[in-house]
């Protein structure tokens, strides 16, 4: 079985070197593990995203449920800094971490409200400026 981030057997992986630290770090695709996990982070802000990732079953795959605990990293400096909107990505990471919300997300309107919520919510605070 696979040895990365979201295999089951594997042993937990210690989160990546932040930028200016990283020396040898393979890449994949050209893209460091940290830029990676970065970009995958900052996508679960997107609640059709996250629809999409449970219609795909992958919300239920222990694997990758554990990979999902692992990103948990991402709560702490110096990580925080790099995200480009940490509250709602992190609060979406904090919520993919009850299998309640796991399953919940699988519902298009579920999804569909989350939207209008944030929407609401940036134009409220623009307001609010």
């Amino acid at each position: 079985m696979d040895s990365g981030p979201m295999s089951v057997d594997s042993a937990p992986l210690d989160p990546p070197e932040a930028p200016g630290n990283t020396g040898n770090e393979p890449t994949h695709g050209g893209f460091s593990r940290f830029e990676l996990e970065l970009e995958f982070v900052q996508s679960l802000a997107n609640p059709q995203y996250l629809n999409y990732l449970a219609s795909r079953k992958l919300l239920t795959n222990p694997a990758f449920v554990a990979y999902l605990a692992y990103l948990q990293y991402w709560t702490r400096p110096p990580y925080l800094k790099y995200l480009t909107f940490p509250t709602a990505s992190l609060k979406m990471l904090e919520l993919l971490q009850q299998e309640r919300f796991r399953q919940d997300i699988m519902s298009p309107d579920l999804a569909q409200a989350m939207m209008v919520e944030g929407m609401r919510a940036a134009v409220e605070w623009h307001r609010e400026a």
